[in-house]
């Protein structure tokens, strides 16, 4: 049986019901999967060699991914190539379909230069804009933001923008980069 780990980093939640979400499609193809966020205890006992599959996926804020979600990579570069491999970039600038394309998604081309890991696949994910639940500075940050880039300002917004099919589908993808 094809064994799974999909690993994330969240901020808010939103990259983690992602990551449920592709763990629920993935078992319904009768994988078994094993869910981790990188930044909890689980994430440093992982048995990368129980896994034909890793998929790692990180919320982008302010234009750049958290640094914990770089240390994790550099720590475990070895074991995520050792596999097939994706990774799965969430942000609210894909919430246009042009920006759901590689190239022209500066936050996944932010993420390739940084990386000390090249994934062999990637997949870009529209997230979540919910103003009423982040704090004051995040929510200033993000208006201010989308003003510049022609999006929802009114702070009562909450406007999930994730395809939840495309989300499935990525998930039946990473079973093809398995290799029989």
């Amino acid at each position: 049986m094809t064994r799974v780990l999909v690993l994330y980093f969240t901020r808010g939640g939103h990259t983690a019901k992602i990551a449920g979400a592709i763990a629920e499609q993935l078992l319904s193809r009768g994988a078994q999967v094993d869910v981790v966020d990188i930044n909890s205890p689980a994430a440093s006992q992982i048995r990368w060699d129980d896994y034909q599959l890793v998929a790692l996926g990180a919320c982008v804020l302010y234009g750049t991914y958290d640094k914990s979600v770089f240390k994790f990579i550099a720590e475990h570069r070895d074991a995520l190539s050792a596999r097939p491999n994706s990774f799965f970039c969430v942000n609210v600038v894909a919430r246009n379909p042009e920006k759901r394309i590689p190239e022209n998604n500066k936050y996944l081309q932010k993420f390739i230069a940084l990386s000390p890991w090249t994934p062999a696949d990637l997949k870009i994910i529209a997230g979540k804009v919910d103003y009423p639940s982040w704090p004051w500075y995040d929510r200033w940050m993000i208006q201010l933001i989308m003003k510049i880039t022609k999006g929802p300002t009114d702070p009562k917004t909450v406007i999930d923008y994730t395809d939840w099919q495309d989300v499935k589908d990525y998930a039946d993808h990473l079973l093809s980069l398995i290799k029989p």
